[in-house]
């Protein structure tokens, strides 16, 4: 769809103005020229602005600038700029909206919020009315209740998939090389070091490389060639658990449940509900008191 600059579009409006709705431009004065000239230069780069910033392309253009000549004529009528500027907080509403949706499904194109609850929620809120939920028990039910609801979401979603991983860890827990803890991590013994063990508050410098299950890689210090350095209690818990069972110098391979790892939530490459493939090797421990 071929763009039109926002300079063609005034230009031609002048050449047929009654057809445009374009007002014309007259030169009699050094203020009329002065005040054509300041709305060419306010106007650089609109064209620009109004598809990329906006989202208005050369096919809504039209509705816009009809628009706009209405709310520059509304002037000192106050009735009519607060309907207006009703409508584009309407939008921002709607874009709220759109925005939890976003965040429940990760997914631009899926809807999910009861988008006239939503409204309904905000304006009595915003006109002090008495709702079906105060304001604290609004935000107290939305810090305990939307992770869950995402959850169960994104877990009917991702049905098929957790039932992959799932089928991955029963099939990988038969393996006769395999220990398995009380919370289910799994893991496997490759180099048994005989270094300290990391503890609570403890620095571990690791080498390690991650994968998910079908073996896409999502991260890896030995394509960075050089071993990562961080708190034991900063990490997932699947890696907290197992570096505090790891001597330095020991290699592993450790197989961490979801809900040990990033459970529902989608980190890069790293889908919702996916279990976790790491090969850890711990370079060195840090004791917490040798640092001080």
């Amino acid at each position: 769809m071929k763009k039109l600059g926002f300079a063609m579009i005034v230009g031609a409006g002048l050449l047929a103005s009654c057809q445009s709705g374009v007002p014309d431009a007259t030169m009699r004065t050094n203020i009329d020229t002065l005040s054509y000239a300041a709305g060419v230069t306010r106007a650089r780069g609109f064209d620009m602005a109004l598809e990329q910033q906006i989202g208005i392309d050369s096919a809504q253009q039209k509705s816009f600038f009809k628009g706009m000549l209405e709310g520059v004529k509304i002037g000192d009528n106050k009735d009519k700029s607060a309907y207006y500027t009703g409508v584009k907080v309407g939008e921002q509403v709607a874009m709220m909206a759109k925005e939890l949706d976003r965040y429940i499904t990760g997914n631009d194109s899926v809807s999910v919020v009861n988008k006239d609850n939503f409204v309904a929620g905000f304006l009595t809120e915003a006109l002090r009315k008495t709702g079906k939920m105060s304001m604290d028990s609004a935000m107290k039910y939305m810090e305990t209740r939307l992770e869950t609801i995402k959850g169960e979401f994104l877990a009917k979603e991702f049905a098929d998939y957790i039932a992959e991983n799932e089928k991955f860890l029963a099939d990988n827990k038969a393996n006769d090389s395999i220990q398995v803890t009380e919370s289910g991590l799994q893991y496997k013994v490759l180099v048994a070091g005989n270094g300290d063990v990391a503890k609570d508050g403890d620095r571990v410098k690791v080498h390690y490389r991650g994968t998910l299950i079908d073996g896409t890689e999502f991260d890896s210090s030995y394509s960075r060639k050089e071993p990562a350095t961080f708190g034991v209690n900063q990490v997932i818990k699947g890696w907290t658990e197992a570096l505090k069972m790891m001597s330095a110098g020991s290699k592993w391979v450790i197989y961490v449940p979801q809900e040990l790892a990033y459970g529902s939530r989608q980190t890069g490459k790293i889908k919702p509900f996916s279990t976790l493939v790491f090969e850890v090797e711990v370079v060195e421990v840090v004791k917490a008191d040798a640092k001080k």
